[in-house]
């Protein structure tokens, strides 16, 4: 770590150890422990209800866990400046784009003379400098999430967490939020998502974590998860099986095939 003259190179790895969060008295996540180190992007997946989007908040710190700790080992506090997130369903604010990207560099501070060169950076490598002066409102979806994306990445952060940064967008649009990823990627961002796709997963993923039902139940390279998953929940998921469960008889959750009825009978 650099000296308290100067800031860390990296505000990673971020440490999760026995995180647990409540809402209302119920658990919804449960004892989860994991390290994210430099490097690959990382797709958190499961199925709906397994906790991915609240391990973002929890990760990013817009919520807090009610046990167990998060910390940033390159940062002595939350480091909040420097980690961005992009929401699956993205607030555009009743301004141009510009002055969408340029209301975040304000609110972090950034002194003025950087805004300029970074908004119209941003906007050339995103696609959207021919909607410079539109209302943001007023784009499409698929354009209002690279919107989303470009006012995170102004801010040149060391990380950056995406919640289904592709959810209901067309296959086009698609291609060009992956692209606009691994170009952060590639820029030394580091990239933790969530998605419900799971070839998205295998293109733009090198780490996995599957989650179900709060709990973090595989955390492995890429390549041998989809290969050939370690837990049972995983390789059923990845097979497009449905997760039926009930508890054995010491209260560990068992795996079960569901029974279908014939409808012809």
């Amino acid at each position: 770590m650099a000296d308290g003259s100067r800031e860390p190179a990296t505000i990673l790895p971020l440490e999760l150890r026995g995180v647990g969060f409540e809402a209302g008295g119920i658990p919804l996540i449960k004892d989860l422990t994991c390290t994210l180190e430099r490097g690959p992007i990382t797709a958190v997946i499961g199925p709906n209800g397994a906790g991915k989007s609240l391990f973002l908040r929890l990760c990013h710190g817009l919520i807090q866990p009610t046990s167990g700790t998060v910390h940033w080992g390159g940062a002595p506090d939350n480091p909040v400046n420097r980690q961005a997130m992009v929401f699956q369903r993205p607030v555009m604010l009743r301004r141009s784009v510009v002055a969408n990207i340029e209301h975040v560099l304000a609110a972090r501070k950034i002194p003025r003379s950087e805004r300029a060169p970074r908004i119209e950076e941003v906007l050339e490598r995103t696609g959207l400098a021919r909607f410079a002066t539109q209302s943001a409102r007023t784009l499409s979806f698929g354009e209002q999430q690279k919107l989303a994306i470009a006012r995170a990445w102004v801010l040149k952060p060391d990380v950056l967490f995406l919640d289904e940064p592709t959810a209901s967008l067309d296959p086009a649009a698609t291609h060009w939020i992956e692209e606009l990823v691994l170009s952060i990627h590639d820029g030394g961002t580091r990239i933790v998502m969530t998605t419900h796709d799971l070839g998205q997963a295998r293109r733009l993923a090198r780490e996995i974590l599957f989650m179900f039902r709060g709990r973090l139940l595989e955390h492995s390279e890429a390549e041998p998860f989809f290969d050939k998953p370690r837990n049972d929940l995983a390789e059923a998921y990845i097979a497009g099986e449905p997760l039926w469960w009930r508890h054995g008889e010491t209260g560990t959750l068992k795996r079960q095939k569901p029974k279908f009825r014939n409808p012809t009978r």
